[in-house]
């Protein structure tokens, strides 16, 4: 898998979650026709990502949304009743993006090992599809609530939650030396994170997130190979 065999199936996906997100909250969206609710979404998702990395979202308001959407202020109350709403919706969007992708990638590996360099390399190429989430969900999260600051630390321990259970599958099948998982799990999500943090340091290197991945991988193999 390259980052470019995976985003040409990625606005599917995308696509997918929006129908998920609206079937699951068909009580407080007032659109009943599915294929307008799943469209509109994808766009006020996008919309406010776009705005939220100019200008921040607390600054942002409903009318910089209508605008930059193209959706009217009465169509953008049919989906939330405020920012807080919107706040919500743009949390779980992101949330169950990088949920189902991974799980998705994940079942397609016949081996413990194909499923770590199918994390690694799945997470690497979510972080650069979605650059407006995460940096919504690391920079602009932890100005808001309690609840969602909460939210945010969730999803990051998502991710590092499924790179330890991977690691202890491979013990459990003598494939990976007996470590300490979870500190090995929190140096791997450690080193995926630097890349999208940091994207202005690898970018003035001319290195590609194709050529982190595969580095990444090597690294990993290598500390996994010398606790033998």
């Amino acid at each position: 898998m390259t980052f470019k065999t995976f985003i040409a199936d990625y606005a599917t996906a995308v696509e997918d979650i929006c129908r998920e997100y609206f079937n699951q909250n068909r009580e407080r969206i007032k659109i009943k026709k599915e294929a307008v609710a799943v469209k509109n979404l994808s766009i006020i998702v996008n919309s406010t990502l776009k705005l939220s990395n100019e200008k921040g979202f607390n600054a942002m308001s409903l009318r910089d949304l209508s605008a930059d959407s193209g959706l009217s202020m009465g169509a953008l109350y049919s989906y939330f009743a405020s920012k807080d709403e919107l706040l919500l919706l743009i949390q779980k969007h992101g949330q169950l993006t990088m949920k189902r992708i991974l799980r998705d990638e994940l079942e397609k590996c016949g081996t413990v090992r194909d499923k770590l360099h199918a994390m690694v390399k799945t997470h690497l190429y979510l972080s650069e599809a979605m650059q407006y989430w995460f940096y919504f969900l690391f920079m602009e999260t932890k100005n808001f609530s309690r609840e969602s600051r909460t939210f945010s630390i969730d999803s990051e321990l998502l991710t590092e939650g499924m790179i330890i259970d991977i690691l202890k599958e491979g013990i459990d099948q003598d494939i990976f030396p007996v470590i300490d998982t979870r500190l090995t799990a929190s140096v791997i999500k450690a080193m995926m994170q630097d890349w999208y943090l940091k994207r202005w340091k690898y970018k003035r290197r001319n290195i590609s997130v194709d050529e982190y991945a595969d580095y990444l991988i090597s690294f990993i193999e290598t500390y996994l190979r010398r606790q033998t």
